[in-house]
């Protein structure tokens, strides 16, 4: 069910003109900004990737990707969920070495989304992966990527507040790093959602690390897929919004499993049955590099930058009856 949270008094900043204006130029500033940071090139990505492979993103393993049949042979075909999986391959086929890496754009269609001011069933981000080797796959390297990518988001916004004055959003460079069982120790009594948000009001930007396995409690501070990220390695890097009072999530990364984490996660969630898949096989046989990636919302990026109420009003995608509704009552410019 959709959920619509509108902020007292809140009137957009930007014309939808410039909001147009706007987008575009934070995504050319960010992408320049994100390659420099982190040594990658632009590289096209699919759209969609055949169901039988293993490479689609299968994310808490619920969502339900959508299919169809291509008309040549048959075969079923499927809207990536996200490209976490196909990059590693890619990496592998194009041969990147040790430091260098790619990102393209990801557009994602995840229809079992529940709609709300931060969340959509059209899903834009950009990808990245870069190829580490052993040595360097470790907590330093996971942590000092992260400063790298929120310098670069700080970086796009000073320039876009040069660009429109108008704009007083401030966001912090200090990134404070929490792992998910801190977070529970500290707020006990607090849903996850919640200890993210108590955390973010606090400490402004945040890595929130080690998601996907079970916490002490024995509930998982959120759901990851076993087969991209080792969950002693990953995390979503969070800014606190202060137009919508919450923390506002732009990235989900980490560093990817080898063959061991792997097959400790498949395990853990039940999934052996992947084993036989391809992208799974070349893992577990040490076919592929060692990476580590992510994606960052380009639509949540821009919503932050531009300090927009609803992610509707920097992206174009389908929304039920109350949020069109609800957001043309509020002063709210859906797309």
């Amino acid at each position: 069910m959709s959920k619509l949270t509108v902020p007292k008094g809140y009137r957009p900043l930007l014309s939808l003109y410039d909001t147009q204006s706007a987008i575009g130029k934070i995504k050319r500033i960010f992408e320049d900004n994100l390659s420099k940071a982190l040594n990658l090139k632009r590289v096209s990505a699919p759209l969609f990737v055949l169901a039988n492979t293993g490479v689609n993103d299968d994310l808490n393993g619920i969502e339900r990707p959508v299919e169809f049949s291509i008309k040549e042979d048959g075969s079923q075909a499927q809207v990536v969920q996200s490209l976490a999986k196909w990059k590693r391959l890619a990496l592998y086929k194009y041969g990147f070495p040790v430091g260098e890496g790619i990102y393209t754009d990801m557009n994602a269609i995840r229809r079992d989304e529940d709609m709300d001011n931060l969340h959509s069933i059209y899903v834009d981000q950009w990808d990245w992966e870069k190829v580490i080797d052993r040595d360097t796959r470790n907590l330093e390297t996971l942590k000092s990527t992260v400063v790298k990518i929120v310098g670069a988001i700080c970086d796009t916004l000073e320039e876009i507040k040069k660009l429109y004055p108008v704009l007083s959003v401030e966001l912090s460079r200090e990134v404070s790093f929490v792992t998910t069982q801190e977070l529970e120790d500290m707020y006990p009594a607090l849903s996850p959602k919640e200890r993210e948000d108590k955390y973010l009001k606090d400490h402004k930007t945040a890595f929130i690390m080690q998601i996907g396995d079970l916490l002490k409690s024995g509930i998982k501070h959120d759901g990851r897929a076993p087969d991209y990220d080792d969950w002693k390695l990953n995390g979503d890097i969070l800014f606190w919004n202060d137009i919508l009072g919450c923390a506002h999530e732009v990235s989900s990364m980490g560093i990817r499993v080898d063959k061991e984490s792997l097959d400790e996660q498949l395990s853990k969630a039940g999934c052996d049955d992947r084993r036989s898949l391809l992208f799974h096989r070349m893992l577990l046989n040490d076919e592929l590099p060692l990476t580590m990636g992510g994606g960052i919302g380009q639509s949540r990026l821009c919503m932050l930058l531009l300090q927009k109420a609803h992610i509707g009003e920097v992206q174009v995608s389908v929304w039920d009856q109350s949020t069109i509704t609800g957001c043309e009552e509020a002063g709210i410019e859906l797309l």
